[in-house]
């Protein structure tokens, strides 16, 4: 199909158990991520958005089978992931890569920088080792780096630098879907620009699908075709980057919104939403919607009855009984 996802996520939960009786069975579980779904056009950016905590790395590693889910299904080109055997999963990972937060700890600092790089190449073989150090050469210069770098180490490069390396190493075998977890969140912000500008780059000149998964509301609204908005495991709000931020429709998505610096002083005095609470705990969220207990706007009928994603406005989706 023509118009067919490239990647469909239906229904995925996963729970850790956390304590465990004499038997070795859990008494108490962490409810990480529960029925996400989500699809990915071909060439966009997604983009998850949430505070700290509400699942946004669990579902990243989810997708890509790092982790088992215990329910769902990832479709990757129409086939689910989750059902293949490690031979097959091997197959369709050289499609499906990641670009992780810290790219000092993601990058072996024993490998110089031109082993880091050729090693998916050289775990797939996929090439000789002259087109290796063609293709490396060639994959340096697409990350604006230069030869100079092949030589080096880890710890003899910048953060930026070394993101520019991990993003490289994600691109070497040509992958159509790449997951970018918090990939500029350890970056100062002069270098988060020039990363995102990067980014934004590649998947403008390769048509490359992007999940991008950051706290960050500038760096999502720079990025970001449409944003999904993750509170304790769930989507609470989808929509295109343009509705999210002209026309929030959860309450959580408009605090979130007001809180978020702006760099104008003539928007000094706007409303600011505060929200009063701490977040439930993972162990134990509460029933009817997980919101309630911090919303500002909660009723009765909140605390017991739990709301479904539904369509809200042109295009939007939120989980509100009161939208």
């Amino acid at each position: 199909m023509i118009n067919e996802p490239l990647i469909e996520i239906k229904n995925l939960s996963k729970e850790f158990a956390i304590e465990k009786n004499f038997f070795g069975i859990p008494k108490k579980k962490l409810k990480a991520v529960s029925d996400f779904s989500l699809n990915i056009d071909r060439g966009e950016c997604v983009s998850i958005v949430g505070e700290s905590g509400c699942g946004k790395s669990t579902t990243a590693r989810l997708i890509l089978k790092l982790i088992k889910p215990d329910s769902g299904e990832v479709k990757f080109q129409g086939e689910n992931i989750l059902k293949l055997d490690a031979a097959d999963l091997r197959v369709v990972r050289k499609d499906m890569q990641m670009v992780f937060q810290n790219p000092f700890s993601s990058l072996d600092p024993r490998f110089k920088i031109y082993d880091s790089i050729a090693e998916p190449m050289r775990v797939h073989k996929v090439m000789n080792e002259k087109q290796i150090k063609e293709r490396v050469s060639e994959l340096l210069k697409l990350v604006e780096l230069d030869d100079s770098f092949i030589d080096k180490y880890p710890h003899q490069c910048s953060g930026g630098q070394n993101q520019r390396i991990s993003i490289a190493r994600a691109l070497a075998l040509n992958p159509k879907f790449i997951i970018a977890d918090e990939a500029v969140s350890a970056l100062d912000v002069q270098v988060q620009w020039k990363i995102l500008h990067l980014i934004d780059k590649i998947r403008n000149e390769l048509g490359i699908s992007f999940l991008f998964i950051a706290h960050n509301l500038a760096v999502v609204k720079y990025i970001a075709d449409r944003v999904a908005v993750m509170y304790l495991g769930e989507i609470v709000e989808l929509g295109t980057k343009e509705e999210i931020f002209s026309n929030p429709q959860h309450p959580y998505t408009k605090a979130l919104i007001s809180s978020a610096p702006v760099p104008d002083p003539h928007q000094r005095n706007r409303e600011k939403i505060f929200l009063e609470g701490e977040i439930p705990k993972a162990t134990d969220i509460p029933p009817g919607c997980p919101f309630h207990t911090r919303c500002p706007i909660a009723e009765a009928r909140c605390m017991q009855e739990k709301p479904l994603l539904e369509k809200k406005a042109a295009g939007q989706q939120a989980a509100c009984l009161l939208v």
